[in-house]
């Protein structure tokens, strides 16, 4: 069955997924960038030039696009779905970014999907843990089975409650990799770096602070600007709550800020 899953943004998620789930022939994708063309094409994946050609008479779509866009990607293409069509929304957004994007598919007839993704993509594909909400839930859970995912929990039928789960879980996660990142900028200014990690290892076996550090920092070099933006929204999620984002502030600012060069071009461009 051709064209059984439609992807809208083909970045490191969507290129992970189409290679583990062997989709080759079966999925077509939609970049903005028009050098994400050759990267679609290598997975087997149809390129399509255009949002409109991609998502017609598909059944089941994965908006994979970034923190930024997801909205705008919502309002923009939902007028392109077949009727009843899942726009499956795996982007990290706030509740209420979700539950916008969400009146914009179901006003064009489409059926939104609120997912969040728990681990990272790499090593995880296909078995990543998927959080699913909506009032189409049950469906998704399927889809998404048929399509490859083998890790799916449905948390409830409100829109933003799978959002919910992994924006304030995003607290923690990304704040101990600020908050990492702002140790080790400190310790290795004082010249103490191998003495705070060796002080950090005697209350801490699980894993080598060293280790942990590296890996920290290395994530946020590569992907800063990207968690960044995440944890914006991470930070709405806590103002709708009535709690003051204070060190959720400082994550975005850290995590901006440790970006590669690189990146910050790409995400300018």
């Amino acid at each position: 069955m051709a064209n059984d899953v439609a992807l809208i943004g083909f970045g490191e998620a969507g290129e992970a997924f189409a290679l583990a789930a062997g989709w080759k022939g079966h999925a077509a994708a939609f970049d903005i960038r028009a050098d994400r063309r050759a990267a679609i094409e290598k997975v087997g994946l149809l390129a399509m030039n255009d949002a409109i050609s991609t998502l017609v008479d598909t059944p089941l779509v994965l908006s994979l696009v970034t923190a930024q866009q997801a909205l705008e990607a919502a309002r923009d293409y939902a007028r392109y779905l077949k009727p009843g069509a899942l726009w499956c929304d795996m982007n990290s957004v706030a509740p209420e970014t979700k539950q916008a994007a969400a009146e914009a598919v179901h006003t064009a007839g489409g059926n939104y999907i609120d997912v969040a993704v728990l681990a990272p993509v790499k090593p995880a594909r296909m078995v990543v843990p998927l959080l699913v909400a909506g009032p189409n839930a049950v469906e998704a859970r399927g889809r998404l089975s048929a399509a490859g995912f083998t890790n799916i929990t449905i948390v409830g039928e409100e829109i933003g409650r799978a959002s919910a789960i992994k924006m304030i879980r995003s607290v923690m996660v990304k704040g101990i990799e600020a908050l990492t990142d702002e140790m080790m900028a400190a310790a290795e200014a004082a010249g103490v770096a191998d003495e705070v990690l060796a002080s950090l290892d005697a209350s801490e076996k699980r894993i080598g602070w060293a280790e942990r550090a590296a890996y920290n920092r290395e994530r946020m070099a590569t992907h800063g600007l990207r968690r960044a933006a995440e944890m914006e929204e991470s930070a709405r999620t806590l103002s709708a709550l009535g709690v003051e984002p204070i060190m959720t502030n400082g994550t975005v600012f850290r995590q901006r800020e440790a970006a590669q060069p690189e990146e910050a071009e790409r995400g300018a461009a």
